[in-house]
Order: C-alpha cells, then structure tokens, then sequence
C-alpha cells in the first residue's frame, strides 16, 4: 500500500494581508487527481477566521500539483468554505465572477528577501546601507547579486511542481527579485501564484531568510524602488482586434473604476505609488505605450503586432491578493464592451 502526502494550503484571515497556511495528511493509494482530494476541515479560530465557539471551516481542494520537496507528496490549494459549504468571507477566490480560459494573466512578482538575524534586505549591512541602487537589476556577481542560490532553488521546484513560471531576474534594488507566471484564467493564476509564494516561504525557511512582500519595506522615503506585482491580461478580443481604439477604451473604462481596483491591489500601496521610482501616483491615472511611470503601460510587442496582445496594469503591489486582482481586471474590462 503506497502513501502520499498532501499539503493542503489556504489563504488565513489576517487583516490587511492576508497570511498562508498548510497542514499534511496522509493518502493511501492516491491517483495524483484533483478530484480525489477530500474536502478536509480546520481550526478556523487559530487563523482569525472563526471564533472559539463554532469554530470548525472547511478545506475545498481546487488545484493540485506535484511537490518536489518532498517525497510522495502533493501540493493542494484549497478554498475556505463555512461549515455549510458557502465561502467563507475570507475567500477571494469565489467571488471570480466567471472562469475559461479566455482572459490570460502573466503575474510579476516582485519580492525581497530579509535575513532574520539583522531584519534587512540581503545586502544590507547593519547599521548602513549599499550601494546606492543601479548596479542590482539583473546582475551578477557577489557585490551585486544576494540570495540567488535560495532563488534558484525556488525556480527549479516550481518548474518541477509543474508551474509556469515563465523567468526570474534581479530587481532594482539590493535583495530584491522577481518571479514571473503566466496562465489562463484569473483563478488559475492566482493559484499558482500562492503555491509559487508558498513554495518560495518554505524555501527560504532553510536559510534562516524570510521573503517580504510589502510594497515599500524600506519606508515611503527610501530611495529604493518598492515591489509590485505588475499584472500583465488580455482576453481573446485584445489579443485579436488590430484596434488602438479598443485598447484606449479599456484603460478609460479602468480609470473609471480607480477606488475598486486600488481597495485590492495591496495594502500600504500607496508607499510605493508616489510618481516616483517607476510608479504612477496612486492619485493619478494615466496609460501610455511603453510607459512604465503611466498607471497602465501598451507594451510596444502590443503596438509592434498591429494592436493585438496585452495591457500592464502596473499598480498592483506584490502583497496584492491575485484572486482579487484577477477578478476587478476581469470585472473592468468586461464593463468596457470589449470582452
């Protein structure tokens, strides 16, 4: 009889992040098959998602991919669901109005990652700073490059969990870094975004490292860029339409909805979304081909291709939960007439 260990992981009730979770069981005889996955239960009061009295929450299982990390083992993201099997509040991932595979999403998350012993960037001496920023953004090289061997070993799991993970690089400042995922459909992204952020927080367990997703770690004064999570979408009519007028309209009718998109792209975002370092003000809203200081970007590949492809939202911050993410741009466009 073979045995199989199965990480259901899901999404707390922190406020304003939210924060992972993951508990093992134990399978006999598992087919590997998402549908073979029982809907499990948890303490809903130690993860700020019950009170003590009524406390039991469910586990509903809606992706699974191998985990490299361990033997015999799954990797299993799960929804919160009441004990009546309605979704719980906390879950973000229920509210995706529709779901197929005609909206694509490319994620690009930004990170740093922080030494436990010192509470700073890898880099970062203590007491001081590094070299000003310039030197870091795809670099190579131990004055330039902190942390690659807990990247690389992040980015070589995630391919063999079968994510696609679709590049890395070194960002802008000292410690910072980048993973990209591309997928169809905004809750397929979002869940490999969060099994990727999970595999990456275990990762970086083994070097006494932790991985820091606020937006402007630094402080909003800082001289150094903060992090976000550039969502890159399109749906088969921008993909198809040879039309600058479609995409213009897109991006007006984003402008109309700023307080909704903005009240889920990350919490403290407005640190990092100040006009300054690659970042439009969180006040403004503006689109621009090739224009990575404007709210939305037209890569020029979009213009290049005759009007068919992509837009960069670039306002979301890289503690922004992807499952809302993905359902206000979702929401958004469709307003546009253009979906």
């Amino acid at each position: 009889m073979s045995k199989s260990k199965l990480e259901y992981i899901w999404l707390d009730g922190s406020q304003p992040t939210q924060g992972l979770r993951g508990k093992t069981r134990v399978e006999s005889n598992f087919s590997g098959k998402l549908e073979d996955c029982p809907v499990w239960s948890f303490d809903g009061s130690s993860t700020e998602q019950a009170n003590g009295g009524s406390s039991d929450l469910l586990l509903k299982p809606v992706f699974i991919c191998p985990d490299p990390d361990r033997k015999s083992a799954y990797l299993v993201m799960t929804e919160v669901l009441n004990a009546d099997g309605t979704p719980h509040s906390s879950n973000a991932r229920a509210t995706i109005e529709s779901e197929d595979d005609d909206f694509w999403f490319g994620y690009e998350q930004e990170y740093f990652l922080y030494d436990m012993e010192t509470n700073l960037p890898l880099g970062f001496p203590k007491g001081g700073f590094p070299a000003p920023q310039g030197p870091y953004y795809c670099s190579v090289g131990a004055k330039n490059a902190y942390g690659r061997e807990i990247v690389e070993e992040h980015f070589d799991i995630c391919l063999e969990a079968g994510l696609n993970v679709e590049g890395i690089n070194g960002e802008v400042a000292a410690g910072q870094w980048e993973y990209q995922i591309f997928a169809k459909g905004a809750k397929r992204a979002g869940d490999e975004i969060w099994i990727a952020r999970y595999l990456l927080e275990r990762t970086a367990e083994k070097y006494g490292v932790y991985v820091e997703l606020h937006p402007k770690p630094l402080g909003s004064d800082a001289d150094w860029n903060g992090s976000g999570m550039h969502a890159n979408f399109s749906n088969g009519v921008m993909r198809k339409c040879g039309d600058k007028k479609v995409f213009d309209e897109i991006c007006a009718e984003f402008g109309k909805h700023i307080e909704e998109h903005i009240s889920v792209y990350g919490a403290y975002n407005d640190q990092r979304l100040t006009g300054k370092h690659e970042t439009a003000s969180i006040t403004d809203f503006s689109w621009g081909v090739s224009d990575r200081g404007a709210s939305i970007r037209i890569p020029i590949g979009t213009v290049e291709n005759g009007w068919k492809g992509r837009l960069e939202d670039r306002r979301p911050a890289s503690n922004g939960d992807p499952y809302k993410i993905g359902a206000v741009i979702v929401k958004s466009t469709k307003a546009s007439g253009h979906a």
